[in-house]
């Protein structure tokens, strides 16, 4: 009689580099310490550790943190979560590793998943870890960030870019998004969605960072596309055309077309799609629906074009997808595509 392997949680281990901002320091705390498994078990273990032995951090507040572990904690993770700091010296400066960093880094086993919130993907970049790859940071530092890294392929209009075993993600908040679409491809929606409900954040945010870089709060006194956006989901099951999105706003399809794109980043076809995909996941996790029938709530008309699509946006096939979030089983930090890398919600401002 085969015997089930003893149960651990994934460890992800945060590094607390000095000068670190408090607030996306918690982020992979509150996100990851959440989610349980149907026995009541921690799916996670969250471990801070500083490139030096433990002691004292130093934040960019009024007020230093006491971390517990040094960095041989590394040597120990699933995946390791970088946050940003605002101390990163010659790391931001001239893109190279202080010997003291580089030894602390030296200790992440080869196949751990790596995840950078905000300026936290220069530490990656500086290390090597994003040469060749997509990438995305703070908008505000992206220029720099791709003078500094020529070699990587910079993205400053999306929350957040999941490469497979690398990922990075905007500014501050978009450290959720990240941290919350790691959830989601290691376990599924439905754990992800009970994570952000308990949070009290969305479980994914409509556009990328292009939204928020010129008007970042909207002026009231502007029409919104708000009541299409909702009069869409409520009938994400029947064809949808843009004209009618257009008449729930009283625009022209035109004035419509450049008013959504100011606010959610993405075309309406592109975010009908992105919501499209959503339901799917949704239907195949929590429904014995068949293939079919799934492809017709969704929106998607017909198997085929619903597998196309999924296929294109999170590299496996429907049935794939349901196999391995409908029994808990599979690929323990996601379902890849055939050249290895999950694209699950890869680029969340993106088609």
């Amino acid at each position: 009689m085969t015997r089930e392997p003893a149960f651990r949680p994934h460890r992800v281990v945060v590094l607390a580099l000095d000068g670190l901002l408090p607030f996306e320091l918690g982020i992979p705390h509150r996100i990851f310490g959440r989610p349980k498994d149907a026995e009541g078990r921690h799916l996670y273990e969250v471990l801070t550790c500083s490139v030096r032995p433990p002691g004292p951090v130093e934040t960019e507040a009024d007020f230093t943190i006491h971390v517990a572990h040094g960095p041989e904690a590394l040597a120990t993770a699933d995946t390791v979560v970088v946050p940003a700091s605002y101390k990163l010296g010659p790391v931001f400066e001239q893109g190279v590793l202080t010997e003291e960093l580089a030894a602390a880094l030296a200790h992440i086993r080869p196949g751990t998943r790596l995840a950078a919130i905000c300026t936290g993907g220069y530490v990656l970049a500086a290390a090597g870890h994003l040469d060749g790859r997509p990438a995305t940071t703070h908008w505000a530092d992206a220029e720099h960030f791709q003078r500094m890294f020529p070699q990587i392929k910079v993205d400053a209009d999306v929350l957040f870019i999941d490469d497979g075993d690398v990922l990075t993600s905007a500014g501050v908040a978009a450290g959720i998004d990240l941290c919350l679409h790691m959830v989601r491809r290691d376990h599924g929606t439905a754990v992800a969605n009970e994570v952000a409900r308990r949070t009290v954040v969305p479980p994914h945010r409509d556009g990328g960072q292009a939204q928020y870089i010129h008007r970042p709060v909207p002026d009231p006194q502007l029409a919104t596309t708000t009541t299409a956006r909702a009069w869409a989901l409520g009938r994400l099951h029947e064809p949808i055309q843009l004209r009618h999105m257009a008449e729930q706003e009283s625009m022209s399809v035109r004035t419509f077309t450049r008013r959504f794109r100011e606010e959610v980043g993405v075309s309406p076809g592109q975010w009908l799609t992105q919501q499209r995909v959503e339901r799917a996941r949704h239907l195949l996790e929590s429904t014995d629906l068949t293939i079919e029938q799934v492809a017709r709530d969704a929106g998607f008309g017909t198997a085929q074009s619903m597998r196309q699509h999924l296929q294109a946006a999170l590299g496996v096939t429907p049935t794939a997808y349901r196999r391995t979030f409908r029994t808990g089983a599979g690929d323990p930090i996601g379902d890849r595509g055939a050249d290895g890398r999950d694209r699950a919600a890869a680029s969340v401002g993106q088609g």
